[in-house]
């Protein structure tokens, strides 16, 4: 008896068949070398069983690209065009995809509904890989993306220990760099506001900071730790809370510039003199940082080459030739001293 049945066979009967998932199979038909022999022979066999012939609608299923790259950032549009970070993010991911004749498909998740119809655009094989941005802790998206079988990389990580390839910044060293800067400056009393608390490189910068501390000598002292969102808004009020706690402080480590910005109005309104009275440091040597007033000591962050190894990581992955790439990129970072301290 034929193992044929009626009807057209789907990607989705051959993978249940060969006992493998359906980007598995996507992967085999299109060629791609990252497959095990006994995988390819197992999925060979479902198609010759079930008589699978690739869709020719279905491009990546046919043997051919879409040569369109998704870079998937999960905030909203105000934030993404108030922070000079995403930006120059997304000028270093486009200069290096339209070195590959790559088109760049820019996309914001802000809700599970649009969560779950990106991920049915996605099933669809309507991009060849993704970069994803600003990720948080819990996220699923990294992992259902993988998932599909498309190659992705992160701007950042999740956990110490992410699975995902990703590139990032010397997070720890930033906090440690603007602590011992500050203490050289005879600083003493110093808080920070952190990033939301939920990503990695915002705990990452406040164990920096503590790190910085203990090297210094100096007592750890949560009354000096206030959490911030990266927002303007979220620093100012984060330093209101650090003055009413703590008014003796005399610097202050903002996880971000656009947060030291917002450090600056609510020192100012509280009648502080910066650097005078108290030091203020910011990370990203943004636009913000030059433009302030004083100008901001920032710890510099390489955020367009970042968007550039992002984009070389994957666009490699998708070509899947020579010697497999190290998954994890962690870049340095560099301290900008400026009038602020």
């Amino acid at each position: 008896m034929s193992g044929r049945q009626s009807g057209r066979p789907t990607l989705e009967q051959v993978a249940a068949r060969a006992g493998v998932g359906r980007g598995t199979v996507s992967r085999v038909i299109n060629g791609s070398p990252r497959v095990s022999e006994q995988t390819r022979t197992a999925v060979a066999r479902a198609v010759a069983e079930l008589g699978y012939v690739p869709n020719q609608a279905a491009r990546a299923l046919a043997g051919s690209r879409t040569d369109a790259i998704a870079l998937v950032i999960p905030e909203a549009e105000a934030r993404l065009f108030a922070e000079p970070y995403f930006l120059d993010l997304i000028r270093g991911v486009s200069a290096e995809l339209a070195d590959g004749d790559k088109q760049l498909l820019l996309t914001l998740v802000r809700s599970e509904q649009e969560r779950q119809r990106f991920e049915q655009y996605l099933a669809a094989q309507r991009v060849d890989g993704v970069l994803l941005a600003s990720v948080h802790g819990g996220d699923p998206l990294p992992d259902r993306v993988r998932g599909l079988g498309l190659p992705v990389v992160m701007n950042g990580r999740r956990t110490e220990a992410e699975p995902v390839p990703y590139v990032d910044s010397d997070n720890i060293g930033a906090g440690r760099a603007a602590v011992a800067h500050l203490v050289a400056r005879g600083r003493s009393r110093i808080a920070t506001v952190t990033g939301p608390l939920d990503m990695y490189v915002a705990r990452a910068r406040l164990g920096g900071y503590r790190a910085g501390l203990t090297e210094a000598g100096l007592p750890p002292d949560e009354g000096l730790v206030s959490t911030g969102d990266f927002t303007e808004e979220g620093g100012r009020r984060a330093t209101r809370e650090l003055l009413d706690r703590r008014p003796d402080l005399d610097a202050v480590f903002a996880a971000s510039d656009v947060m030291a910005a917002g450090a600056r109005g609510a020192l100012r309104e509280a009648g502080r003199r910066v650097p005078e009275d108290v030091a203020l440091v910011g990370v990203d040597d943004s636009p913000v940082a030059r433009l302030m007033d004083p100008p901001l000591t920032s710890v510099r962050q390489p955020i367009e080459e970042m968007g550039r190894t992002m984009a070389r990581m994957l666009l490699r992955d998708i070509a899947a030739t020579g010697p497999e790439e190290p998954r994890r990129h962690v870049l340095p970072t560099e301290l900008i001293v400026r009038e602020s301290t």
